[in-house]
C-alpha cells in the first residue's frame, strides 16, 4: 500500500513537472527563437548580440540541470519564502512589455521555481546552470558600459598605429582615431572588444565547471585573468589588421573581418585557445602542489 502511494505521488510530481517544463515553453519559446534568429543572422540589436555566447551556454545550461535531475529528485521538498516573491517579480517583469524586464523574468522564475520546490538547496544545486542563463540573458549592461570604455578604446587605437608603424605604414593616432592611407578607421566603442572579453569570460566559466577547476580560487583567477588578457591582444590584433585592410583599400578583407564570417571564425580560435591554457595552468599548479609537498616531508 505505502508502495503504491509512493508511486502516485511519483507520478503525480512528474506530471507536474511535465507541466510547468510546457508552460515555460510556451512562455519563451518564442523570445529564446528571437534571440538565437538574431545572435545567427545578426538582425539583432548591438547590445543584444553582446550575449550571442548563449547560443552554447543556454543548451549547456539546459545539459547541466538534466544529468543533476537524479540530485534534484533526492532533496527534499521544501519551500522558501523568497520563491513567491521571485515568480511574482518574474510574473510582473514578464507583463510589463518591457524588452529588457520580459528577458530578465527568465533567470528570476527558474531562480523561484528552484526555491519552491527545493528550498535553498534546489537553488544551489542548479546554481551554476542559473548563472549561465542569467549572464546569456540580453540586457542593456553594455549600453551602459560603452561610455566608460574611452581609456580601453584609445589604448588600442594607439598600440594598433604602433604595430603599424614597425611594418613601415604611415599611421597617425589621434585618441581612438587612425589615419592612414588618407583614410581614417575609428575604435568605436563597440570595437573595444567588450562583446569578445564577455564570451571569453562565459566560456572560460564553462571550461572551469567542465574541468571542475572552479572549486579552486587560485586557478579560476589566474585563468580568468590570463583569459581577460588573450581576449584583449586578440582584440588589437583584429583592430590591427582592420586598420591595415581599409588603410589599403582592401575593402573585401575589411569587411570579411569586421561584418563577415571572418570575424567568427577568429573569434572561434581564440576560444579554442582557451583549453589549452587551461592545461596548463591546471598542470603548473598541480606540479607546485607535488613541489610544496616533496619540500614539507
Amino acid at each position: 500500500m505505502a508502495l503504491q502511494q509512493q508511486i502516485k505521488k511519483r507520478n503525480a510530481s512528474d506530471l507536474l513537472n511535465l507541466a510547468i517544463i510546457g508552460v515555460l515553453l510556451l512562455l519563451y519559446a518564442p523570445i529564446l527563437l528571437h534571440w538565437l534568429d538574431g545572435w545567427l543572422n545578426k538582425n539583432i540589436s548591438t547590445e543584444h548580440e553582446y550575449f550571442s555566447h548563449g547560443i552554447i551556454g543556454l543548451p549547456f545550461a539546459a545539459y547541466l540541470a538534466w544529468i543533476n535531475r537524479k540530485k534534484w529528485t533526492r532533496l527534499p521538498d521544501t519551500t522558501h519564502p523568497l520563491s513567491a516573491v521571485l515568480l511574482l517579480l518574474g510574473a510582473v517583469f514578464y507583463l510589463s512589455g518591457v524588452t529588457e524586464w520580459v528577458n530578465l523574468s527568465l533567470p528570476v522564475i527558474l531562480a523561484g521555481l528552484c526555491l519552491w520546490f527545493k528550498g535553498i538547496a534546489g537553488l544551489r544545486s542548479q546554481g551554476f546552470p542559473l548563472l549561465l542563463v542569467f549572464l546569456a540573458t540580453p540586457t542593456a549592461a553594455p549600453y551602459l558600459i560603452a561610455p566608460y570604455t574611452l581609456p580601453l578604446q584609445s589604448f588600442i587605437a594607439g598600440t594598433a598605429g604602433f604595430i603599424l608603424n614597425q611594418f613601415g605604414m604611415d599611421v597617425t593616432v589621434n585618441e581612438i582615431n587612425l589615419y592612414v592611407g588618407g583614410r581614417i578607421v575609428e575604435v568605436a566603442p563597440y570595437c573595444a572588444g567588450l562583446k569578445m572579453l564577455f564570451t571569453t569570460l562565459y566560456v572560460g566559466l564553462m571550461l572551469l565547471y567542465w574541468t571542475d577547476a572552479l572549486s579552486s580560487r587560485r586557478t579560476t583567477i589566474s585563468f580568468l585573468s590570463l583569459a581577460a588578457i588573450v581576449s584583449t591582444t586578440a582584440n588589437i590584433i583584429r583592430n590591427t589588421l582592420l586598420t591595415f585592410f581599409h588603410g589599403t583599400g582592401q575593402e573585401a578583407a575589411f569587411k570579411w573581418l569586421h561584418d563577415g564570417w571572418g570575424g567568427d571564425l577568429y573569434s572561434a580560435c581564440m576560444l579554442v585557445s582557451l583549453v589549452p591554457l587551461l592545461n596548463w595552468i591546471n598542470h603548473y599548479f598541480s606540479t607546485s602542489v607535488e613541489t610544496e609537498q616533496e619540500i614539507e616531508s
